[in-house]
């Protein structure tokens, strides 16, 4: 890898249960102040967990024009609001940023499933037929393509759904587009509308949501909390963001994906290392060398054992001190956009100096052990760090950021 060809983020937007802004959420997941709240819903929920990271007070008409809102599922509206701010952030404009060259990649677990959750409550409960613009909000693509649209974007365009692993397959994909040469700017990230009624029975059917509180490697851990949201990157290379002077975020050096081919449901160590391998050997840097990892971290079970399992395997003895945190207590399960959300506060922490902490955090369990930074920030030289996605349906996503200087 040349020079020329080393990506840099340049901008970055986000919109999650902390509020509208990246800022916002870095800032709640330094401070450990959860968004998590009761959730609100326009028709009645008849179940059991009532818990999640809703948007607060978004009014998606006060920040996009009538005629793109019409065509845009929440999920789609989260992505739009992040890319103006990405775009702001890396100093360029609408106008500016896209052209034959940029790509637009948006990872999303389920695309526009709020559109079909009311569209299917007014059919069968009500006798009303769907809205005209049903197919063109619901389908995942829409993401993507209307972000084309509103940045003039004509290279490669095209949504990931991977579950959880969307977001960070999607960066890592535009990485290495612009990295090769395929794209000379790509617009990246993650977005997710799902909280319904419909969504959150669905996932209360699984067993993997807290009634109370999420508490990642904890002992008396007892589930996650979804999240809306969305977290959109500005990507191009480190010689065409000198060129115009734009601000460098920090460098975005690693990207390895694996599958475990396994189990739908059950997590695998073997897959979750081999991403991090990869990643850590597509960085071209030791795993020493790696100051902080974000972990996926979902409170579950099954996945906070397995994970610290294969951290064990990536950094051996050195994983008893290296912190390792969680910041879904923060902003929820952000599902397809988990990992671009979870992203931001990767790179909040490299730029700041400070490991967010795992709220939460009750007591060690045996069976994870991993320095989670329980429940208060630290400071910590960081200059490199790695971001992890580890989905359903056994799909790995390793990100690798460093420094910019």
């Amino acid at each position: 890898m040349t020079a020329a060809r080393q990506v840099v983020i340049t901008g970055m937007g986000a919109v999650s249960g902390a509020g509208v802004g990246w800022m916002s959420l870095w800032e709640a997941a330094r401070d450990g102040r959860s968004a998590i709240r009761p959730l609100e819903f326009a028709r009645e929920y008849p179940g059991r967990i009532k818990i999640g990271a809703q948007v607060p007070g978004f009014q998606a008409s006060a920040l996009i024009e009538r005629s793109t809102l019409m065509y845009c599922d929440p999920f789609a509206q989260y992505a739009i609001v992040a890319a103006d701010e990405a775009v702001r952030e890396a100093g360029l404009t609408r106008e500016a940023v896209g052209g034959p060259d940029c790509a637009v990649i948006l990872g999303t677990g389920i695309g526009g499933i709020r559109t079909v959750d009311d569209g299917l409550f007014d059919l069968y409960a009500k006798g009303v037929k769907p809205e005209i613009l049903a197919i063109p909000k619901l389908i995942a693509s829409a993401g993507p393509s209307m972000l084309s649209i509103r940045f003039d974007a004509h290279g490669p365009v095209f949504a990931v759904a991977s579950a959880c692993s969307s977001a960070s397959q999607a960066i890592g994909m535009g990485m290495q587009m612009v990295r090769s040469g395929m794209a000379e700017r790509a617009i990246v990230g993650g977005a997710e509308g799902s909280l319904s009624v419909g969504t959150q029975l669905t996932w209360e059917g699984l067993r993997v949501l807290t009634p109370d509180k999420c508490r990642p490697f904890s002992k008396g851990r007892n589930g996650m909390s979804i999240g809306d949201g969305a977290a959109i990157f500005i990507l191009e290379t480190a010689e065409a963001a000198a060129a115009r002077g734009a601000p460098v975020v920090c460098r975005l050096t690693g990207y390895g994906t694996s599958a475990d081919a396994h189990d739908p449901i059950r997590p695998d160590a073997d897959g979750a290392t081999l991403a991090m391998r990869r990643a850590i050997q597509d960085a071209a840097i030791p795993a020493d060398s790696i100051d902080y990892v974000n972990a996926h971290g979902t409170a579950t079970a099954l996945n906070d054992p397995t994970e610290a399992e294969a951290l064990g395997r990536i950094f051996g003895e050195r994983l008893a001190s290296l912190p390792v945190s969680s910041t879904k207590p923060v902003h929820g399960h952000g599902l397809g956009a988990a990992g671009a959300l979870e992203l931001i506060c990767t790179i909040g922490a490299l730029r700041n100096g400070v490991a967010p902490p795992t709220i939460n955090f009750l007591e060690p369990d045996p069976k994870c052990p991993v320095d989670c930074v329980p429940n208060v920030a630290r400071k910590v030289r960081i200059r490199t760090a790695m971001s992890n996605s580890f989905a359903f349906g056994g799909v790995n996503a390793s990100l690798i950021v460093q420094a910019a200087n």
